[in-house]
């Protein structure tokens, strides 16, 4: 009976896809590559219960996976996989040599960047002089709700690209992409740091889920070179 209800689960997300099932079946079709002699429906039925939602299910800490009956190692490592696997699948996607002068296309790219994060992460994007990107790395990890950037930092990576421009991007876990106040000073200091060696710091963005915010242009439009403005940002954010 179980062999032919994963058949028949297979046969229907190969033809249909995923967008038709329901968060419990969806998660059903993916343990079957971990569980591959079990029925899976009250496996994912407890993660489901346990963590609240599909995504959360994902998101959720190696560790507390392995809490939940029936989950091992194998499965949680998995788990813990998939959205590192779409953060890299989208990274790909992007041609490093692409041209990024909106902050609606750097923001978007972004989004991607920050899929599966749980901690705050900063990211840093150097691009020559026609906005084409250069790289794209990390510059450190923090806690949930804190993290930690140089200009040291920012200014050696800068000289090895010989980059003319540089974006950056932190992420706000499980919050809102609203910029506080220590954001917005550490823009200025980055700002004034980068300008130092003849380096324009373009944008610092603000991304927390879907969600994202420009900080020194305040839109959607073309980059600019402006320095940050404590004053526009109180209330705004962008949805992709």
């Amino acid at each position: 009976m179980h062999k032919y209800h994963r058949e028949r689960l297979k046969r229907r997300f190969l033809s249909e896809g995923l967008d038709g099932f329901e968060a419990c079946n969806a998660l059903e079709l993916f343990l079957f590559f971990s569980i591959p002699r079990r029925d899976t429906n009250e496996l994912a039925h407890r993660l489901l219960d346990r963590f609240g939602s599909f995504s959360a299910v994902f998101d959720a800490p190696y560790e507390q996976l392995l809490t939940v009956g029936g989950v091992g190692e194998h499965t949680a490592t998995m788990i813990k996989l998939i959205p590192q696997l779409f953060r890299y699948y989208i990274t790909d996607k992007n041609s490093p040599r692409e041209i990024y002068d909106t902050s609606r296309k750097l923001g978007e790219f972004f989004i991607g960047k920050f899929t599966g994060e749980t901690v705050e992460t900063v990211y840093m994007v150097t691009l020559d002089g026609r906005y084409r990107m250069i790289s794209c790395e990390c510059l450190c990890r923090g806690s949930v709700n804190s993290s930690h950037i140089t200009p040291r930092m920012l200014i050696e990576k800068v000289l090895r690209d010989s980059a003319s421009m540089v974006v950056i991007a932190h992420n706000h876990p499980g919050g809102l992409p609203i910029p506080s106040s220590d954001d917005i000073a550490t823009t200025r200091v980055m700002y004034e740091a980068l300008a130092v060696v003849d380096v324009c710091l373009l944008e610092h963005f603000v991304v927390a889920g879907d969600k994202y915010t420009p900080i020194m242009s305040g839109h959607m439009g073309k980059l600019g070179q402006k320095t940050p403005d404590e004053s526009k940002y109180s209330n705004f954010y962008h949805e992709a």
